[in-house]
C-alpha cells in the first residue's frame, strides 16, 4: 500500500488565488476539489462569496459548493460529515481529494478531530448571548470560571466567541468544554496529510482584494443581496455572516453611498484576511508556508 500523504489541504487568506491554484494542481494530479469554506456551500450567494465559476467547476469535478440553501443552519459537524464521505469516496477512484478553503474551523476539525458536542437550543443560546452582552466580557468571564475553573487553562481571558461557547456547554451539558475537547479523537492519521498554507505577499493580497470587491459589484452582486433580503433569513443564520451582506443591505436602502459601501467591504475583507493569518500562526504551524510570486512556483513547490 502507498503510504504517501494522499490528501492535499490547501488553506489561506480570502483573495489569494487558492481556487486557481486547486484547479490547476487537480488537473495535473488527477484530483478532485472539495470545498473548505463556510461561506461557500450557500447556493443563493455565489457572487458575495466569490465561489468557482461554472466554467472552473466544468474544469474539474467540485464538491459541496452551493448546495445549501441559506435558510438553513450549517454547522462544522455538518460539513465534517459530508466532507469524510467525499474524501473517501474520492480515495475510493483511487483519485487524490484537495479540500481548499479559507475556514480554519473546517480544517481543525478534519485534522484533528470534531467535539461532538450535543446541539444547543438556540432559544438557550440566545439568552447566553443577552446575557455576555448586559455584563460584558470581563464581567461575563468571571462568570464562566465560577462554573468552569478549567476554562482559565484553553481561553483566553479576551476571547468572546469561545467565552460565551464554554459558558453555554457547561451550563447546559454540565461538563467543560476542555472535557469534551479532551474526547476527541482525529478521524484520519495525521500522515495522510499534505498542508499548505498560501501565504502572498501583503501589498498583493491588498489589490487582489480590491479587484475582487469591484468584479463582484460588477458581476451583479446587488441582484444576489435583494433575492437574499426577500427571504428574509433569520439573522442567526449563519449565512447573515458572509462579508458585504448587511453593507449592500444598507446601499439598497439608500443608507450609504455605492462607493463607501465597497471601501467598507475592502476594509472587512481585509480584517477578515488577518484574521486567517492569525489563525494560521497560531492553529496551523505544522502546515508548509508557500510565499509565492505565481502560480507556476506554487504548484512546483506542492508537486515537490
Amino acid at each position: 500500500m502507498d503510504h504517501r500523504p494522499n490528501i492535499i489541504l490547501l488553506a489561506g487568506p480570502t483573495a489569494s488565488g487558492k481556487s486557481k491554484i486547486a484547479i490547476q494542481l487537480a488537473k495535473s494530479l488527477n484530483a478532485e476539489i472539495i470545498n473548505a469554506d463556510s461561506m461557500q456551500v450557500y447556493k443563493e450567494l455565489k457572487i458575495l462569496t466569490s465561489r468557482p465559476s461554472s466554467l472552473d467547476e466544468k474544469k474539474v469535478k467540485h464538491h459541496l459548493y452551493g448546495f445549501v440553501s441559506v435558510k438553513k443552519n450549517f454547522s462544522t459537524g455538518n460539513w465534517i460529515r459530508l466532507a469524510k464521505k467525499k474524501i473517501d469516496e474520492i480515495i475510493s477512484k483511487k483519485k487524490i481529494p484537495i479540500l481548499v478553503g479559507g475556514t480554519g474551523l473546517y480544517f481543525n476539525a478534519l485534522t484533528k478531530g470534531f467535539v461532538e458536542i450535543p446541539k444547543i437550543p438556540i432559544k438557550f443560546r440566545k439568552k447566553v448571548r443577552y446575557l455576555h452582552q448586559k455584563e460584558g466580557q470581563n464581567k461575563f468571564f468571571k462568570r464562566l470560571l465560577k462554573i468552569d475553573r478549567k476554562a482559565l487553562n484553553y481561553i483566553n481571558k479576551g476571547d468572546t466567541q469561545r467565552t460565551i461557547r464554554a459558558y453555554e456547554v457547561k451550563k447546559y451539558t454540565k461538563k467543560s468544554l476542555y472535557e469534551w475537547i479532551r474526547k476527541t479523537k482525529p478521524i484520519y492519521n495525521g500522515n495522510i496529510f499534505s498542508k499548505f498554507f498560501i501565504n502572498p505577499p501583503r501589498d498583493l493580497l491588498l489589490e487582489k482584494i480590491n479587484l475582487r470587491v469591484e468584479k463582484m459589484f460588477k458581476s451583479g452582486v446587488k441582484k444576489e443581496v435583494e433575492k437574499f433580503v426577500k427571504l428574509k433569513i433569520p439573522q442567526e443564520h449563519s449565512a447573515n455572516k458572509s462579508i458585504g451582506l448587511r453593507e449592500i443591505k444598507k446601499y439598497l436602502d439608500k443608507e450609504e453611498s455605492l462607493n463607501h459601501v465597497k471601501e467598507v467591504i475592502k476594509i472587512r475583507t481585509r480584517q477578515y484576511a488577518k484574521r486567517q493569518f492569525t489563525w494560521a500562526r497560531g492553529k496551523m504551524t505544522s502546515w508548509k508556508m508557500i510565499y509565492p510570486k505565481n502560480y507556476k512556483e506554487i504548484l512546483n513547490k506542492i508537486h515537490n
